[in-house]
């Protein structure tokens, strides 16, 4: 082998040398490029200049558009156009509450709710000053309390504006925060509020609506109607208040009702309070006097008894009862103040309001048949209105119910009802004879209301007459209201002590009626608690100078609401369609009349009708009035009596 080193690799073969050739500097250097790279670089420029030129049309087309779409022929913005819809807020925990033309009464609102957590505040003393600034109807003491150890959580306020948010917030105070709340507010204020009832700070129900309600208004979201009108229930309102002012009384309550439906179109009851402060109320504005209350009703049950005992057979228009001397019952007796002393006939019972003829008339039915119709017209039960606060009534028991409780009752004393039992009774006597539970509910266009038939359409109609005759030439007079026909009953009763025993100078004046009364439509309750006598109505405090002119009043108030209007062109010819004359068959003298009898029934009695009984023989001079269904040897109860008005039903010692 030989010694010699390899060749450079930049060695030239010897087969195919060359000369050699100077070098060149790095800078003139060239690179011989061959085969189909050279072949592609050839057609660089030309893919070059195709892809500049077609970018320059694009661009130029793209720069053609723009200036014709925002110079040439601008187009309206599509965005600019579409409408902006927020995002729905979930709905409120609790619905709305209206009255029958669909005015809000009560509704739930959004808020924010201030909490504490007082583990994580350093100074509870200056933040307590700091919030009181802010929050000024906040009590310091108790804000002080709340925020310090060793509590861990507690409410501040439970609804707050957003502008006090912002104070607060400003403060910069570790440990105060916010939370969505809501609360209950009431637009209409006083108005109803007895009705609607009142939330907790949790949003439940604790009285009137909104508790009966509770389930209803927390589950569903539709606003619930009720069928007071808040226009009548703002006249009731201010003519139930001119009373009471005038008089100096201490309360009173008012209702109207629809007579067909039972609908309660409006529901006073004075004192009142704001709906949103029932908690922070008096216990006097609380009370609620309409279905809360129970009172000794007065005259006013003297209706009933006419029902009833015209219902029985016991009497007709013409036929009526001896009212000449005084019943006596042990040591004492009934009477009439300033009485007639004479036989009455029926219409003259009701216009002159004769507790003596009222007690027969009663007594001729009977203690059975009596309870029996009472429970019938609803007066032994809860009214079963949806108020929680509806109270029942104070009655004899069935084996207590005796003689004297039938006289008594049946001019409108030993028995307490609430105004809405009595407006109730009166509005089936008005509509044909069917008694429907009232409702504060809106009831639909032409839904009929199921109901009891408690009296004949015909005993309906004569009981019509004689509410109108009470009206007209009884202690109501100034009740009527030309071309409305007002027709009802006044009554006057004494109120009771702590001892059960009655008070000369404390009454309850009240009017129940209905209209008109040659197609009844309302019927209304008008209460006055405790009103004192006055001058220029002779020194009286009684039903007719009291609640009879708030109830002319009212009517001629809220019928052009209920799109009535007076019918004052037609007066003579609906007034002689629905008269009634006040005098009837007479009994010889010396001798009390016995029950007229009644005209011949139909074959098929009414449900309503019950066997009847046969009627008591009054032999003079008086003696104390027979027994019908108690037995020998039971104790009469004492009655304790005293002399008062003619409304008042209350017996003279």
């Amino acid at each position: 082998m030989s010694d010699l080193p390899p060749p450079s690799p930049h060695s030239i073969p010897h087969h195919r040398a060359e000369p050699v050739r100077p070098a060149e500097s790095p800078s003139r250097a060239m690179v011989r490029v061959t085969g189909s790279a050279a072949t592609h670089q050839r057609r660089m420029p030309g893919r070059l200049l195709f892809a500049s030129i077609g970018f320059g049309v694009l661009f130029v087309a793209i720069g053609v558009k723009l200036t014709d779409a925002t110079i040439l022929s601008p187009a309206p913005s599509r965005i600019a156009q579409a409408p902006r819809v927020p995002a729905p807020e979930p709905p409120v925990s609790r619905a709305a509450i209206t009255d029958r033309n669909g005015e809000v009464l009560a509704v739930t609102v959004r808020g924010t709710a201030l909490y504490a957590r007082p583990a994580e505040i350093d100074n509870p003393a200056r933040v307590a000053d700091q919030l009181v600034r802010i929050l000024p109807h906040l009590e310091r003491d108790r804000v002080l309390a709340r925020i310090s150890p060793p509590r861990q959580f507690a409410y501040l306020d439970r609804f707050i504006t957003p502008r006090q948010q912002q104070a607060i917030n400003d403060l910069g105070i570790l440990g105060l925060y916010f939370e969505t709340a809501e609360r209950r507010t009431y637009p209409r204020g006083r108005d109803a509020a007895h009705v609607l009832g009142a939330v907790d700070v949790d949003g439940e129900g604790i009285a009137g609506v909104e508790k009966w309600y509770d389930e209803r208004l927390r589950t569903l979201r539709e606003p619930l109607r009720l069928a007071l009108d808040i226009r009548i229930q703002r006249e009731l309102r201010e003519a139930l208040e001119w009373s009471i002012e005038r008089f100096n009384a201490i309360g009173g309550s008012a209702i109207l009702m629809d007579v067909n439906t039972a609908e309660v179109l409006g529901m006073v009851s004075l004192p009142d309070f704001a709906a949103a402060n029932l908690a922070t109320a008096p216990a006097e504005q609380r009370f609620n006097r309409a279905v809360t209350g129970v009172y000794e009703p007065g005259s006013t049950f003297k209706l009933f008894t006419a029902a009833m005992a015209l219902e029985e057979g016991r009497v007709t228009l013409s036929g009526g009862f001896d009212a000449s001397r005084p019943i006596r019952i042990g040591r004492h007796e009934i009477n009439d103040f300033k009485g007639k002393n004479r036989w009455l006939s029926l219409p003259e019972i009701i216009a002159y309001s004769s507790n003596l003829a009222s007690a027969h008339m009663a007594m001729a039915v009977g203690p059975t048949r009596h309870r029996e119709f009472m429970g019938r017209i609803g007066m032994l039960s809860r009214s079963g209105v949806e108020l929680p606060e509806s109270a029942a009534t104070l009655h004899p028991s069935q084996r207590n119910w005796r003689d004297i409780n039938t006289m008594t009752i049946g001019f409108g004393h030993g028995i307490s009802v609430t105004p809405l039992h009595i407006v109730n009774g009166v509005s089936a006597l008005a509509n044909g004879g069917t008694l429907r539970s009232p409702t504060i509910l809106a009831v639909p266009p032409g839904v009929e209301r199921e109901g009891t038939r408690v009296i004949s359409e015909r005993t309906s109609e004569q009981l019509r007459r004689l509410m109108r005759v009470a009206v007209t030439d009884g202690s109501g007079r100034q009740a009527d209201s030309p071309g409305y026909f007002v027709g009802g009953k006044t009554g006057t009763a004494q109120k009771t002590n702590e001892r059960g025993q009655y008070q000369e100078n404390r009454r309850i004046s009240s009017f129940v009626g209905a209209f008109p009364m040659n197609a009844p439509r309302y019927a209304l309750h008008v209460l006055v608690d405790e009103p004192k006598p006055r001058a220029d109505t002779g020194g009286y405090a009684t039903a007719g100078v009291v609640a009879a002119p708030t109830a002319r009043r009212v009517v001629e108030r809220v019928a052009p609401l209920l799109g009535m209007v007076p019918e004052t062109d037609r007066i003579p010819q609906i007034q002689a369609s629905i008269a009634l004359p006040l005098s009837g068959t007479r009994a010889r003298s010396g001798t009390a009349a016995a029950p007229t009898p009644r005209p011949a029934a139909p074959t098929t009695p009414t449900p309503a009708m019950l066997p009847r009984t046969p009627a008591p023989t009054l032999d003079q001079p008086a003696p104390p009035i027979r027994r019908t269904d108690a037995h020998d040897g039971i104790a009469m109860p004492r009655l304790v009596l005293a002399p008062i008005s003619p409304e008042t039903g209350r017996a003279a010692r």
